[in-house]
Formats: C-alpha cells, structure tokens, sequence
C-alpha cells in the first residue's frame, strides 16, 4: 500500500514528479510480483509556491511462518561479539543524500540507481539463510548509520575494514547505493552467510567485527557510540529547546 505525498499538482515539476512515481512504483510491483492493495495521494503539500520533497511512502506486509526465526534490526543489550557483513555494492552516489543535504549544496543530481533484480536477490537470499543475529538496510546516511543503529541497544563498539567496501572511506561511509544490507552473524556463521549470498548472485564483503570497546574505528579514527547516540537523541530536544539526559537514547 502507498501514500504518496506530493506538492500542486498543477505545478507542471510537481505533477511530473507524481507521474514517474507512479510509474516506478508500478514498475517495481510488477517486476517483485508485490499486489497493490490500495492507497493514497496526497496533493497541495507546500508553504506557498514552495513544494514539499517528492514524499512517496510505500508499505509492505509479508507473513512469517514462525515468529521465532524472524531478524531484528539491531542487536539486543548483552549480545556476543558478532562479524559484521555487508551485502550490495557502494557506488559513490550522493545525489539526494543525508550527506549532500546537510553540506549546504542543496540537492542535486541523480539519486542511486536501482536496480530491481538486485533487490529481487536480496529478498532470496533473506528467504533461506539461517544464523543471522540482525540486519539493518543501507539508506539515508548509509553505513555509518546502519552500523551506529544496529549496535545503539547493544553496549558494543565495531572495528570496520572500509577498504572492502570501497576504497575511498567517505563514499563507504556515506553512500546511499541501494539494495545493501548490514548483518550480523556470529563467527561460526560468516561462511555459511557468505556462501549462501554467491549461491543467490549477490555481492557479499566482511566490513569489520563488533568489539566490547564501545567505540566505532575505522583506519586511525574512532568515535563512541554513546556519544552518536547522545547527538542523535537531543537533536529535536535542543531545537525545541529542552535537554536530553545522559544516555537517553539508549
């Protein structure tokens, strides 16, 4: 199902906006053989002649057989030491980003490229791997915020490799390529994950371990997590004009 937000539609920018969402949207149910079951659009989402950002929501419900073997998106407080593993290829794409937003470049240029049949892949290989503890997508922010979202309940830190993500540190860190997933498994299982992901066509590196540090490393830098969580969690509080205890976030 969708809700598809969007500025005047008698807006000649806007209403092609509308269109190509549409027709992507129909493009990608039609090529993942997902039903539409409805939705809604929403017009005349502006402060005066100034549009909102083309807003597409889509939501999507699937059934699983047994809750218990379902993946979280993060680890859980007290969890084991775990290698961490990134599906998809980085491609230095920026156009439309977290990133390019907060630059003061304003956005501009193509967003990542898509490609359905990767996201097919993907999905195939969810369907028949066992073992993994957590998986967290790639999307705004890229993997420095997946990385810092999936170990923010869990008291852990992370040694990342970005050279085998790409070989220069900022697009691995901040790319938004799509179709990308971080998981986690435990060491016993990096193998069976890695061979599972050649087995369905999709590129598969390990990017690091998490450690009982507490802090995220890469190359000679290091943060901890607790302070990202600290920013992350008082950035609408001091706006408003409030404080957010210690460690609020977690």
């Amino acid at each position: 199902t969708n809700c598809l937000n969007f500025g005047s539609p008698e807006n000649p920018d806007v209403m092609w906006q509308f269109a190509e969402a549409v027709h992507g949207l129909a493009d990608g149910a039609r090529e993942l053989s997902v039903p539409v079951s409805g939705g809604n659009v929403s017009f005349y989402n502006q402060t005066g002649d100034t549009p909102i950002l083309p807003t597409p929501v889509v939501g999507v419900l699937g059934v699983i057989e047994d809750v218990e073997n379902s993946i979280p998106h993060a680890l859980p407080a007290g969890a084991e030491e775990h290698v961490l593993v990134l599906l998809g290829e980085t491609f230095e794409e920026f156009g439309g980003s977290v990133w390019q937003d907060i630059s003061g470049q304003g956005l501009a240029g193509l967003p990542p490229q898509v490609d359905l049949a990767n996201e097919a892949r993907l999905a195939e290989f969810f369907g028949g791997v066992e073992g993994v503890s957590a998986a967290h997508d790639l999307s705004e922010g890229g993997l420095s915020q997946a990385v810092f979202e999936l170990l923010l309940a869990s008291g852990l830190g992370a040694d990342l490799n970005l050279e085998a993500v790409h070989e220069d540190a900022f697009t691995a860190l901040f790319s938004e390529s799509a179709s990308r997933v971080l998981i986690a498994v435990s060491r016993d299982r990096v193998d069976a994950a890695l061979e599972r992901a050649a087995a369905v066509g999709v590129p598969a590196v390990v990017v690091g371990e998490t450690s009982a540090s507490g802090k995220l490393s890469f190359g000679d830098q290091e943060v901890a997590v607790d302070e990202l969580a600290q920013a992350w969690a008082a950035t609408l509080p001091q706006h408003f004009g409030h404080s957010v205890a210690p460690n609020a976030a977690v």
